[in-house]
C-alpha cells in the first residue's frame, strides 16, 4: 500500500469525521492464519446494519503533545490518553486504547508524518458485547484518519488497512452485502460489495440481552481457536457454504439464506466452547431467544437467529415480517432492547465533527 501523498506539512493536515456501520456475518470467521496482519482462516460474507454505527472524528495537529482517545457511548463518556486510562463509570481497556494508537501509527507511517492526533468516537449501541463494535469503530477510524492525513486510498486499500485494526472492520467499509476474501497475503485479503444495500428488503433485529463488556474479547478468544478439534471440519465446510449462500443471495431465497446463517453461527460457537480454554458467550436469555426463534419458525414464521462473539442475538427476517417478529421479541423475558436494521451503506464521511 503506497501513500498517494507524502507531504507532512501541517497546512495540509485536516480534521475528518466518518460514520461506519456494524456488520453481521452470514458466514463467520473465527481464527486467523496470521495474527499480526489479521488474515482470516476462511472467507466470510456479511451485511452492514443501518441502525448500529460508530461516528469518529480524527484530527492530526501539532497542538497535541500525545495521542488522545475519547469514546462516547450511550450518554456515557470514557476518555484516555497514553498516560490516563480511567475516567467515567468504567475502565476503558488499555488494550483497546493501544489498538487505536497502533492504528494511527500505521496511518502515520503511510503518510510519512509524526503528528499526534485527537480521536473522538461515539457508538450508538453497547460496545464489546457481540454487536461488532470493533468493526464499526475501526472502519470509521480508518476512513476518518486516512482522510485527515490527506491519504488518497482506494476502497480496496481502505479495507486492507481497516482489517489490520480489526479483522471484521474491513467488511464495514463497502456498501450493503459484503464479501471478505481470505488469502495468504495482506494485499489479497480485502473486502468488496456483492450487492448494494437496496438489493433485498431484509431485517436484522439486534436483541440486546446483555450490555456489559464481554469478559473475553474476540481477538483473545481467537488465539485459542486452533485447540478446538472441531475447527478443521468447520474450515473445510466454509467453501461449500460460501457458494450456497451466494446462490441464495442471487435468488433472494430467504429460507436457504436463513438456514445457512443459523448453521454457521452454531458451528462457530461450537468451536468456541470446545477450544482450550473454552469460551462461553451465551447467557440464559440468549438461549431463550434462540429457542423462541426456532419455535416461531416451526409454526410457519420464516425467521432465523445468528450470533457474533457475544450474548446478544441477531434475529433475521424479511421486511414484510418485521412487525410480527418485533412484537414477539418484545414479549420475551430478559430482552433489554431491540434495534431494527436493514442493509446499509458502508463507511462514509458526514458533516459535523464530534469536537
Amino acid at each position: 500500500m503506497d501513500a498517494k501523498s507524502t507531504d507532512n506539512d501541517q497546512r495540509f493536515v485536516m480534521k475528518k469525521t466518518a460514520r461506519a456501520p456494524a456488520n453481521i456475518a452470514f458466514i463467520k470467521y473465527w481464527g486467523k492464519q496470521d495474527e499480526r496482519l489479521r488474515l482470516p482462516l476462511n472467507p466470510s460474507i456479511s451485511i452492514n446494519l443501518s441502525d448500529v454505527h460508530t461516528v469518529t472524528t480524527v484530527e492530526f495537529s501539532p497542538d497535541y503533545p500525545e495521542d488522545v482517545v475519547e469514546i462516547r457511548m450511550q450518554n456515557t463518556t470514557y476518555k484516555n490518553s497514553l498516560q490516563r486510562n480511567v475516567v467515567g463509570e468504567e475502565t476503558i481497556r488499555k488494550s483497546e486504547q493501544e489498538r487505536v494508537v497502533a492504528h494511527l501509527n500505521r496511518i502515520r507511517k503511510i503518510a510519512r508524518m509524526r503528528l499526534s492526533a485527537k480521536v473522538v468516537s461515539a457508538n450508538n449501541f453497547p460496545s464489546s458485547s457481540g454487536v461488532a463494535s470493533s468493526a464499526s469503530g475501526f472502519a470509521a477510524l480508518t476512513v476518518a484518519a486516512a482522510a485527515a492525513a490527506r491519504l488518497k486510498l482506494s476502497e480496496r486499500e481502505l479495507t486492507i488497512l481497516a482489517r489490520m485494526g480489526s479483522g471484521s472492520a474491513c467488511r464495514s467499509i463497502p456498501d450493503g452485502f459484503v464479501m471478505w476474501e481470505a488469502a495468504a497475503t495482506s494485499e489479497e485479503s480485502y473486502a468488496y460489495s456483492l450487492f448494494p444495500e437496496s438489493y433485498w428488503d431484509i431485517r436484522d433485529i439486534v436483541v440486546i440481552v446483555a450490555r456489559h463488556m464481554k469478559e473475553v474479547p474476540s481477538t483473545e478468544g481467537m488465539r485459542k481457536a486452533g485447540s478446538s478439534p472441531l475447527l478443521p471440519g468447520r474450515i473445510r465446510g466454509v467453501t461449500q457454504k460460501i457458494g450456497l449462500l451466494k446462490r441464495a443471495l442471487e435468488k433472494r431465497d430467504f429460507p436457504t439464506l436463513g438456514r445457512i446463517i443459523e448453521e454457521d453461527s452454531v458451528s462457530m460457537h461450537a468451536v468456541m466452547v470446545t477450544q482450550d480454554p473454552p469460551v462461553f458467550y451465551w447467557n440464559d436469555a440468549t438461549i431463550t431467544v434462540i429457542r423462541a426463534v426456532s419455535a416461531w419458525r416451526d409454526n410457519g414464521l420464516p425467521v432465523y437467529a445468528t450470533l457474533d462473539a457475544g450474548p446478544n442475538v441477531h434475529v433475521m427476517c424479511e421486511g414484510k415480517d418485521e412487525e410480527k417478529v418485533t412484537q414477539k421479541i418484545t414479549d420475551i423475558l430478559g430482552v433489554q432492547q431491540i434495534i431494527i436494521n436493514h442493509p446499509a451503506k458502508g463507511a462514509h464521511f458526514i458533516d459535523g465533527h464530534l469536537f
